[in-house]
């Protein structure tokens, strides 16, 4: 099946109709965690996020938004008709009310501090509801709720906990929206075990019972914490508990099964789901195409297009979003811009993830002038590029050794308003080691902490790398040992980095005690790790040493690679051990793997003196060029 394919299943969609359907979700993350995608309507006691456009359309109804929080069947007073988006605006209004000579209406006051969620200011609203509990003003459960919503999204938890006590003062009790929000709050802060066990707690409560948006919560929360196989176990119990699951649980589970590259299981359940008499939507669609897109699987995602065809489900941008992306880490960008040439035809407007991920595509090929063009395009077309956008070139150019077009965007990035990131001053940092710029290299690094950046791991690795590439071993060890008395996880990257600079320093014996320290720290080696070692063995002349090694490395289920084989021929071909050499050599042949340049010199080189052996002659001559 040719990529060919993918771009005419996309074709088959009607642009009418595919333009209608755009606007109903852009992707399942921004929906979690947008704003401005959703509205926030308050009553007595009901606090819930739904989605703010609706359709009559039949396949609307199979799109269920991701975004809501706590939710009810019961009937709610409609939402005013407009709200405020203006944070000066909902403040006037608040205040207006609190000096009126009337008391205010509590609904009021929630449709305000509603409206001011919305826009993300969730601390604003605390000192609000604070204000109006020092001026005693009366408010509701719901205004605790808002409270409660507001610390969760602070990642505050405990104190939303802390608002329980002013709802037993005012005389309420708490409902399923309080603990369901509170739950949503503990899944946030990696609280697995506090959310886990209130959720067992409210299903042992007979006064409140969860419902179903609760389930999805908790499913979400699961799911997200990388708990899929517990998240599946309560979606197959929701029946017995006489509670009914809906697309957005399949389609949670579905994507998190596709993330842990489970894309077999996914499937099974997007065909469970369906067997159930529930819709797939957009999100479930667009889930199941990028796990597909992970493995290469080209032709079954030409299948599941057509298949969305046939259901009326329309692709929207995150859908093309996510083959442009993943066709373009595969180094297929010409195919990745005839999709973006059918999503400009259907309607679907392209945006920045969209150039980010062509210029992604172009910057890992090399072409840095199409991919400044794919830039420019997008600055052209008024969209705002943003910190990743800077990141993938800044990444182009550096791999290209043009540090100086580099560090122009990195400098230009401050002069646009935007914040350098980590992965920004990671990346610009190797580039700046790699070229030689120690000087530069420094106040870049020194200019973190003022743009509020701490050094990660990946940070100091790029050091201590620097320090190895220039032959400073006793510094860099010392800055290694430092690493380790500070609290910062030290991974096997750091250890393979100053491993192979000992080697390469002929100290062996401090290679082999941090192989062995690595292990009791319970970090597994890699085949880089042992090559490295491998390899300052055989150059040290240790080839029996480097054989246990070798068997070693075999039994702990780390694969020999090419490297390895190439390494330990050349060892024992130096060592004019020849036969020893050519049993290495069958055995890498038999892994498929190659003899390198260097490997192929030296057999080269021994066959003059092995013409009195034909047996061993004809071995070489298996593994040397035809035409020597």
């Amino acid at each position: 099946m040719s990529i060919g394919a993918i771009v005419s299943a996309f074709t088959k969609f009607p642009r009418f109709q595919f333009h209608l359907q755009g606007n109903f979700l852009y992707n399942f993350a921004a929906l979690l965690h947008s704003p401005s995608s959703s509205r926030l309507c308050v009553c007595n006691d009901i606090v819930t996020t739904t989605s703010s456009s609706s359709s009559s359309s039949s396949s609307s109804s199979s799109v269920v938004n991701p975004n809501r929080s706590i939710s009810t069947n019961l009937s709610q007073p409609k939402p005013p008709k407009s709200v405020s988006n203006n944070l000066d605006d909902a403040l006037v209004s608040f205040n207006r009310m609190l000096k009126s000579r009337s008391i205010p209406s509590i609904y009021s006051i929630n449709r305000v501090l509603g409206s001011i969620v919305k826009m993300g200011h969730y601390q604003t609203v605390l000192s609000l509801i604070k204000q109006l509990h020092l001026q005693r003003v009366p408010f509701d459960a719901c205004t605790i709720n808002i409270g409660i919503n507001c610390y969760c999204h602070l990642n505050r938890v405990y104190f939303g906990f802390s608002l329980l006590g002013l709802l037993f003062k005012r005389g309420y009790e708490p409902n399923v929206v309080t603990f369901t929000t509170l739950i949503k709050g503990l899944f946030a802060q990696d609280k697995f075990s506090e959310a886990k066990n209130l959720f067992i707690k409210l299903l042992g409560e007979k006064q409140i019972k969860p419902t179903e948006v609760t389930f999805g919560t908790v499913i979400n929360g699961l799911c997200k914490s990388g708990n899929t196989k517990i998240a599946i176990e309560l979606l197959r119990s929701m029946e017995t508990l006489h509670f009914e699951a809906d697309v957005y649980c399949y389609s949670m589970i579905i994507d998190s099964l596709c993330k842990d590259r489970m894309i077999c299981e996914a499937k099974n359940l997007l065909l469970e789901m369906t067997k159930k008499g529930f819709s797939p939507n957009v999100v479930t669609y667009t889930s199941l195409i990028h796990g597909l897109c992970n493995f290469r699987q080209w032709k079954e995602v030409t299948e599941l297009l057509r298949e969305m065809v046939d259901r009326n489900v329309f692709p929207n941008a995150h859908t093309f979003n996510t083959v442009v992306d993943a066709l373009c880490k595969e180094g297929m960008v010409r195919e990745a811009e005839d999709v973006l040439e059918v999503m400009i035809k259907r309607g679907e407007v392209p945006n920045v993830v969209t150039f980010n991920a062509l210029m992604d595509g172009h910057c890992l090929r090399g072409q840095m002038e199409e991919a400044q063009k794919v830039f420019d395009s997008m600055v052209n077309r008024g969209l705002q590029p943003n910190i990743i956008s800077y990141n993938s070139l800044i990444n182009g150019y550096c791999k290209k050794r043009r540090i100086d077009e580099a560090m122009y965007l990195f400098k230009e990035v401050s002069r646009k308003g935007l914040n350098h990131n980590i992965i920004t001053y990671n990346t610009i940092l190797h580039g700046l080691f790699e070229n030689g710029k120690f000087d530069v290299a420094r106040e870049v690094f020194n200019e973190m902490p003022a743009e509020g950046q701490s050094p990660n791991v990946v940070t100091y690795n790029i050091l201590l790398d620097s320090m190895c590439n220039n032959r400073q071993f006793a510094k860099a060890f010392s800055f290694f040992r430092s690493m380790q008395n500070s609290e910062l996880y030290i991974n096997i990257v750091c250890y393979n980095i100053i491993i192979d600079a000992a080697c390469k320093d002929g100290k062996l014996e401090i290679a082999k005690e941090l192989l062995n320290e690595l292990l009791s720290n319970g970090l597994q080696p890699n085949a880089r790790t042992y090559n490295a070692i491998i390899n300052g063995l055989c150059q040290e002349g240790s080839l029996n040493e480097a054989k246990e090694l070798l068997m070693r490395m075999e039994d702990s289920d780390c694969l020999p690679t090419d490297v390895t084989y190439n390494v330990i021929v050349q060892g024992f071909l130096k060592k004019n051990k020849t036969y020893e050499a050519m049993v290495f050599l069958e055995k890498m042949r038999g892994s498929g793997f190659s003899a390198d340049n260097s490997t192929i010199e030296m057999l080269v080189d021994v066959l003059p003196t092995r013409e009195q052996d034909p047996t061993l002659l004809n071995m070489i001559q298996k593994f040397a060029p035809k035409d020597t």
